[in-house]
């Protein structure tokens, strides 16, 4: 590749297979691309008094030592302009740009050099040529070891130091460098694990909410009125309930789900605050970390970073064969495609994202009909198998032929989101890349959206059929509901189906978290045997470059499956934490070691990444937002129509006492009873009716059973019809629903209205910093004139023959 002037290749090592260049960038060149890529650069030490606060004092002593770390210098600073570099601090020409900013310009000028010329056709930028195999890899250096210690203490070797007091699993309890991180990988890296961090510390509070409400429900399980009742033989075991599957599925005794049923009882109990918790702890965090980020977009000077100032990406470049009149500038310009080609782009884009959701929603309906398949055996066979092994015989009150359905159905879904996976990440990139975004900050936001939304419907589809549309439609045991003309529709457990979503999300959760790790495991394993079969001599002897090739390369996308790893596990700790109140711990254990593994890998396993600036966390900010938004109403609705939470205040309020009852004082007892119709056997017709070898030998001369539903008495005028006690609880569920979501909406607007995006401390630092920068680069650039002029006004003094006369710049 001619590289011209503006860079020069310095070193080169010829191995035996492979030829390395090191690139160098002489200082007048980094003057120039500093300027092209308005880089802004210290003018003056600050001399402003730091801000300090609350929770900076308690966390400073989690914080590396300073004597281990120093404490970057603050300075005021300007977008560089090679024309007034004696305005800017230069204390050293060699340190004056960063290694993170020659990088930035390196890639830059690399990304868009040329290297043939064929007729109209210019061919430019080395990613094509690492796309083509003429470059095997192209890479920033790191700049030591990462396990030995630098001999110079004016000199700290940055990446033992990161490694050290970062990656290593004994500063677990430390707080991250993240000055440093940002120093030696750039803001975005930076910012990712400030967030990381910031998410984590967050929820911890989650956590030990959950965590309260979880031992509440469990402390109490025993002392529930419905659990007491099915347990009870004189109750639950004389209640026969009716076949869930026509056939081949017998009758039933209710207190068979006496284990179960605690288990159900145990999580409606644990519902009891997870909701206006979960509201307030989302706008809390993300209030609390638009503060954060401002606070590092002021320290880190990205507060006026604009999109403006991105450079358009190679690949855009290479295709700029049309011109417009660019509406901001009214000056011609080049672009890829016409007004027409890009609607014909978006719009190929948009139908081929529904195409894949709508296959995606078409792998949840064969898991359904798996589910109905396989209720149908384990009804029929589940039971008989355990009764026939011994070894089995401890676990007979907890393996229900729905917990057995469930828990299958749950594992092939994680096997079928992992596959599906890697298929959409390839058809999101390919899609991406056909609408041709102009910047990599378009380039991202646009496959952010299209991955989330892969993976929302991949991840929840599941979670949601189970939360708001199993067990809701299966009409009663005469008149059963089928899906496809063939299966019967599935129906929840006596105790309702929240057992079941907190069944489906424990196992995605933990089965996404240990897929992630292995893959980490699976990372460091090729990179020990990569480097044990390339390594042929000492590594003392191995140079910088030729260690660094043996590492993993970051990738194109960069953060980009870290934040979708991390955004999808948010969803599971919101959208169905009513559900689940311990998965804030499941993941406050996960993100305390991925931090730690990410540092790890990215100061040990992976090669150095391209340093770029980022202002905040880009596309995933509204996504987050929008998840929050959601979750409130996921919650609502799970409390509401997901658990027995409204039918029990129902019965204890109105039903429990005269007209409906002989009682005169509220109480649950009786609620077993009023919460299961009755239907007469009689009325079953021939396909339907249970086969006789299959009827229990208990069951004599019974002529109803029991299901789970409210509606009317075999023999009453409107049998099998709604009854009154259905329509009341409909009625509390959509008011529930209705006033919970207002009173957790109206908290979140004035918790988002109390809490200001940036503090106002900061508001006025940053505006005084912006003053004085514009004061020193005025006073500045006179001193720079006055010197100017000064040669002039001596002449001129020289020449004027009235000595009275003091002339004066």
């Amino acid at each position: 590749m001619n590289m011209g002037v503006e860079l020069e290749a310095t070193q080169s090592v010829v191995d035996e297979k492979l030829i390395y260049v090191k690139v160098h960038m002489p200082f007048e060149v980094l003057c120039t691309y500093a300027e092209v890529l308005h880089i802004k650069l210290p003018i003056k030490p600050n001399d402003l008094a730091p801000q300090s606060s609350t929770y900076n004092c308690f966390t400073r002593h989690f914080y590396p030592s300073e004597d281990v770390i120093a404490k970057e210098p603050e300075f005021f600073t300007a977008p560089f302009r090679k024309d007034q570099l004696k305005c800017f601090f230069v204390k050293d020409k060699e340190q004056f740009f960063t290694p993170a900013m020659r990088s930035r310009m390196a890639y830059y000028i690399l990304s868009r050099a040329p290297y043939e010329v064929r007729g109209n056709v210019k061919k430019f930028g080395f990613n094509k040529l690492l796309d083509g195999g003429v470059y095997k890899a192209a890479y920033p250096l790191h700049d030591c070891r990462f396990n030995v210690k630098s001999k110079e203490p004016s000199c700290p070797n940055e990446r033992f130091l990161l490694f050290n007091e970062w990656a290593h699993p004994k500063s677990f309890y430390k707080m991250q460098p993240l000055d440093l991180i940002r120093k030696y990988f750039g803001e975005k890296i930076g910012i990712y694990f400030a967030w990381l961090g910031f998410y984590t510390v967050m929820l911890t509070l989650a956590a030990a909410v959950g965590l309260c409400c979880f031992i509440y429900g469990y402390t109490t399980r025993e002392s529930s009125t419905w659990s007491k009742e099915v347990c009870d033989p004189q109750i639950g075991g004389e209640i026969i309930m009716c076949p869930q599957c026509d056939k081949i599925c017998p009758y039933w005794r209710l207190n068979s789900t006496c284990e179960s049923s605690k288990v159900s009882s145990q999580t409606h109990r644990s519902t009891a605050s997870p909701l206006e918790d979960c509201g307030i702890w989302l706008t809390l965090f993300l209030e609390f970390w638009k503060r954060y980020q401002a606070k590092l977009e002021h320290d880190w000077d990205t507060v006026e970073f604009l999109q403006q100032e991105e450079q358009p990406r190679p690949e855009y470049e290479a295709k700029c064969i049309y011109e417009r009149v660019n509406p901001v500038t009214q000056e011609t310009e080049k672009v890829p495609y016409t007004a027409c080609g890009k609607c014909m782009r978006v719009s190929c884009g948009i139908g081929t994202v529904l195409f894949w959701v709508l296959l995606i929603i078409a792998s949840v309906v064969g898991v359904i009909v798996y589910r109905l398949a396989m209720f149908i055996t384990f009804s029929s066979n589940l039971h008989s198998h355990l009764n026939n092994r011994k070894e089995l015989e401890p676990f007979k009150e907890y393996v229900t032929p729905q917990m057995a359905t469930s828990i299958t159905a749950s594992f092939i879904s994680l096997i079928i989101i992992m596959i599906l996976n890697n298929v959409y990440e390839k058809v999101a990139i390919l899609i991406t890349d056909f609408e041709l975004p102009r910047t990599k900050t378009e380039y991202e936001n646009s496959l952010t959206l299209k991955m989330f939304l892969f993976q929302f419907v991949n991840y929840y589809s599941s979670c949601f059929y189970i939360a708001f549309f199993k067990g809701k439609v299966v009409g009663y045991p005469g008149e059963p509901v089928y899906w496809l003309g063939t299966f019967r529709n599935e129906e929840c457990d006596p105790g309702g189906c929240l057992t079941e979503l907190t069944t489906q999300l424990s196992i995605i959760m933990t089965g996404k978290a240990i897929w992630n790790n292995i893959q980490e495991v699976l990372l460091w394993l090729k990179n020990l045997m990569f480097r044990h079969c390339t390594q042929v001599s000492s590594e003392k002897v191995i140079p910088r470059w030729e260690q660094d090739y043996q590492l993993q390369p970051m990738g194109k996308l960069g953060l980009f499956y870290e934040y979708l790893e991390m955004v999808i596990q948010f969803g599971f700790v919101t959208l169905f934490v009513a559900s689940f109140p311990l998965a804030p711990l499941l993941a406050l254990f996960n993100n305390l070691c991925e931090i730690r593994v990410d540092a790890w890998k990215y100061t040990t396993q992976s090669r150095r990444a391209v340093p770029e600036k980022a202002q905040d966390i880009g596309a995933w900010q509204p996504i987050l937002q929008g998840v929050a938004i959601l979750a409130v109403a996921t919650n609502a609705a799970i409390i509401a129509f997901t658990s027995d939470m409204i039918p029990r205040l129902v019965y204890y309020w109105a039903f429990s006492i005269s007209p409906y009852s002989g009682g005169s004082e509220h109480t649950m007892a009786g609620y077993i009873n009023s919460s299961l119709s009755v239907f007469n056997i009689s009325h079953f017709s021939e396909m339907k009716r249970p086969n006789e070898e299959i009827t229990p030998y208990w069951f004599n001369n019974i002529t109803t059973c029991r299901y789970r539903d409210f509606r009317h008495p075999p023999g009453h005028p409107n049998q099998y019809d709604f009854s009154i006690y259905y329509w009341h609880v409909i009625a509390a569920k959509l008011a529930f629903m209705i006033v919970l979501e207002h009173i957790v909406y109206f908290t979140k607007f004035i918790l988002s209205y109390m809490i200001p995006d940036v503090p106002e401390a900061l508001k006025e630092q940053i505006k005084r910093e912006r003053y004085l920068t514009q004061v020193i680069l005025h006073e500045t650039n006179i001193q720079h004139f006055k010197e100017l002029m000064k040669p002039i006004a001596d002449n001129l003094q020289s020449e004027i023959e009235e000595p009275e006369l003091d002339l004066k710049v």
